[in-house]
């Protein structure tokens, strides 16, 4: 406990905002209506109803809750129809539910890598990873961000049994999208397994929103493809898509799946559902993809900040430092605009951000709003109180 008057000076210490939805874009905070740019629910799809029935629909037709891991009695028939879904979704030959994105990851990777292994992540993977990678006691090595030339020379020198790379493939706090085809293309030739983890790309990128390797029309055996629900499918969970063989060792053998309750059946049902919503909302993407081209419009006039080069929903403007940023997120809550303040430990030092997260439910006018406020308290940041 002795850290925290630290965490405060250095401008770390952060807060749970108690957030009372009113729309897929408007929550109350503290009895102040503001328009949020601070969800992943990219599609809008977490207050459509037709998901909210289809919960409900689920509680009634399954019930509320599964009563038991999947290998006791917890495996009901609606789970074992989304995992068949889930595998058609992602193009791979089988599937498995997970609780959520962060036990998917610790599953895959302290069961397909172990001692005498190794793992070679990327530099800005998400933390479910990274702690993943640690607790399967393989060898970890952490390669430069998206740098293909540098993994390429840290795969030829490995002299382990089995090897394992694994990225985010649209990294959540940069926003920018791995080079995917050159690391199947490493692993080919190293003979190692590419495990992607597709939090932020499904329901976004690929055909019918099926996903960043989709995307790419990318098929082969040695990818193992993590994808979340709680994002842009609007519910929560995560599933692995992969090939039977490692399907059937995750489900014999890892932990984290098989002591854990399995989830509710009412959620599964409703997964089906958001599904289908993600695969018929081509006109959703098309406006995440309008929005962005009308933020980045904008970014001229926040100099000297920087809006990073982003092709996803994720648009981070790069502050630097701590307490800058927190100003500046203060002064658009304050106009009803609500625009988290990202800091380390989350990113690198030097490099707090705004993280803009547009989503398909905003209006134009809420771009046009959130553009012109930054614009404005950029242009006076110097008189924001600190």
């Amino acid at each position: 406990m002795a850290d925290a008057a630290g965490w405060q000076s250095a401008g770390l210490r952060r807060q749970r905002r108690i957030v009372r939805p009113v729309s897929s874009t408007e929550v109350e905070i503290g009895g102040k209506l503001v328009t949020a740019f601070a969800s992943n629910d990219y599609l809008g799809l977490s207050r459509d109803p037709r998901l909210i029935e289809a919960i409900g629909e689920g509680a009634r037709r399954f019930g509320a809750g599964a009563g038991a891991s999947h290998l006791v009695s917890g495996h009901h028939a609606v789970h074992e129809a989304l995992e068949h879904e889930l595998a058609r979704f992602a193009g791979k030959p089988a599937a498995l539910a997970c609780m959520n994105g962060y036990v998917a990851n610790l599953a895959l990777l302290t069961t397909l890598a172990g001692e005498g292994d190794a793992i070679y992540s990327d530099q800005l993977n998400h933390a479910s990873i990274v702690d993943g990678a640690r607790l399967s006691r393989a060898s970890v090595s952490i390669y430069p961000h998206a740098d293909v030339g540098a993994l390429d020379a840290l795969l030829a020198s490995s002299a382990a049994r089995h090897k394992l790379v694994v990225t985010d493939a649209v990294f959540s706090m940069d926003g920018d999208i791995a080079p995917l085809e050159a690391l199947l293309a490493l692993c080919e030739r190293h003979d190692a397994l590419l495990v992607v983890d597709d939090a932020h790309g499904i329901g976004v990128w690929g055909p019918e929103g099926r996903g960043s390797v989709q995307a790419l029309g990318l098929q082969s055996e040695r990818i193992v493809y993590m994808g979340t629900l709680g994002k842009a499918a609007g519910l929560s969970g995560a599933f692995i898509a992969a090939d039977q063989l490692i399907v059937d060792r995750l489900i014999q053998r890892a932990r984290p799946l098989v002591f854990s309750t399995a989830g509710s059946p009412a959620l599964a049902h409703a997964t089906l559902t958001a599904l289908e919503l993600i695969r018929s909302a081509d006109a959703a993407r098309e406006r995440l993809v309008r929005h962005r081209e009308r933020l980045h419009d904008f970014a001229s006039g926040w100099q000297p900040y920087r809006l990073l080069a982003s092709a996803t929903p994720i648009q981070p403007l790069i502050i630097g430092d701590n307490a800058g940023v927190v100003r500046l997120a203060e002064a658009l809550l304050q106009e009803g605009l609500w625009v988290p303040a990202i800091r380390p430990p989350t990113v690198p030092a030097g490099s707090a951000r705004l993280r803009i997260a547009l989503s398909a439910a905003h209006t134009d006018e809420d771009i046009g709003r959130l553009g012109a406020a930054l614009s404005r308290i950029v242009s006076t940041a110097g008189t924001i109180p600190a």
